[in-house]
């Protein structure tokens, strides 16, 4: 039996594992690996996933260190973090591609050979990993991915407006499947498969002549690439010109039709005081970190309309595969408390939760860093159960803090093999 068939709330964590390796005049490359010293402390940043009694690791891998020429593959370094995987008996779910590719790959989402380069690097990673990693997100978050480097030209390969995000959710669509295709190949029955996408909402003056062909499209293109990569865009679907302008022909779409793949869990991201975006009368924002809209905290209450959502739309079990606040230690424990008792209201309505990922495990840089030359500890982050901590020595300490505590007490609460209960700690402000 999968872990996502067991009938409880799985409790996962994530280490944040965004990479984008290319860089232009007044950028900097981002592997938050690397700012966080978890290539260095890999070893016991592991084992303090166990020590807060986490199910599982939402866990990434650097495409572009992995494959840093052509042909040419280095595993050692993943070699060692698989061994004490399999050490600690953790199970990972392979985040395959979280943001970036490799540094050789022209105009990258965008090189037409994109979703055979993804698809290789798939099928390669589970032969040599598939005893331990069977759990996979053939891509994180495919609407952000879209939006940056598609829509708002801030991310490589830097396409801009609706035609470049329809290029890029297209291509991203099609390595989604041809990856996800090479690990069943591989694996067989034993292939989970944790589709991910951001929960995003659109609140305020929506209805507004100005806005409302906008929010339209934006409402629309959340779910577009899990639409394509299940099948779901036809004739008749709201996108379908700008797909078209995007360069996206009909036996392209004919071939998502043919060779569609499912989510065994469809998996949402959501974080309270960013994920619901707000519009006014009278103000256009384009969204994203160089012209964001304004957003509100929409609590609870999101994160509810999110999973019932993705639920109905797909059919699958639902995870709530990253939340968190950032904030004091405070705000996150009512944040934790607050969305643990949520998900277990809703496995008492019959919506199939099978999921909560704290995200990260410990304090992360934000992605303002790329376009910024201020040290990275201004961009520092508290959203983890651990503290980053520099030492005199340039060591990045994790200190644990109460929201590991808090963590632990929620994974280890009876009420969490039934769908009925909310946790005695979930009461705790």
């Amino acid at each position: 039996m999968k872990w996502f068939e067991t009938g409880r709330l799985n409790f996962a964590l994530g280490i944040e594992d965004t990479f984008v390796p290319q860089s232009r005049a007044g950028e900097r490359p981002i592997d938050e690996y690397a700012l966080t010293q978890h290539y260095e402390q890999v070893h016991g940043d592991l084992g303090l996933v166990k020590k807060v009694g986490a199910d599982l690791l939402r866990w990434g891998v650097p495409w572009y260190r992995i494959a840093p020429s052509p042909g040419i593959w280095d595993w050692g370094w993943v070699d060692r973090a698989m061994d004490r995987f399999r050490e600690l008996e953790l199970t990972p779910i392979i985040d395959l591609l979280h943001y970036g590719t490799p540094l050789w790959l022209d105009d990258q989402f965008a090189n037409g050979d994109y979703p055979q380069h993804i698809a290789d690097f798939a099928h390669r990673f589970a032969e040599r990993y598939g005893d331990v990693a069977t759990d996979y997100t053939p891509v994180n978050e495919p609407i952000i991915h879209a939006l940056f480097s598609g829509e708002y030209a801030y991310w490589p390969p830097y396409l801009e407006g609706a035609t470049g995000f329809a290029t890029i959710a297209s291509s991203l669509a099609q390595g989604f499947v041809l990856s996800q295709k090479a690990i069943a190949e591989m694996l067989g029955d034993r292939a989970t498969f944790v589709h991910v996408d951001a929960g995003m909402r659109f609140v305020g003056d929506v209805d507004v002549p100005e806005h409302r062909e906008t929010v339209a499209r934006l409402r629309h293109q959340t779910f577009l690439v899990e639409d394509l990569v299940t099948g779901s865009v036809r004739d008749g679907h709201p996108l379908l010109p700008q797909l078209r302008a995007g360069g996206v022909t009909d036996d392209t779409l004919a071939w998502f039709a043919d060779n569609t793949v499912r989510p065994d869990v469809m998996g949402v991201n959501y974080y309270p005081l960013h994920s619901t975006e707000v519009f006014e009368a009278g103000i256009h924002h384009r969204g994203g970190f160089a012209d964001p809209r304004p957003a509100v905290n929409a609590g609870t209450e999101g994160l509810r309309e999110v999973l019932t959502t993705y639920a109905e739309r797909y059919g699958a079990p639902v995870m709530l595969t990253e939340t968190c606040v950032t904030g004091s230690v405070e705000q996150r424990l009512a944040w934790m408390d607050d969305s643990v008792r949520t998900l277990h209201q809703l496995r008492s309505e019959g919506v199939p939760v099978v999921g909560f990922t704290w995200w990260p495990l410990f304090d992360m840089y934000e992605w303002t860093y790329r376009h910024s030359t201020n040290p990275k500890a201004d961009h520092l982050l508290t959203m983890g159960l651990f503290d980053l901590v520099d030492s005199p020595s340039g060591h990045l300490d994790r200190r644990r803090n109460p929201v590991a505590d808090r963590f632990l007490e929620h994974a280890a609460a009876p009420s969490r093999a039934g769908a009925t209960a909310d946790p005695a700690v979930s009461t705790r402000k």
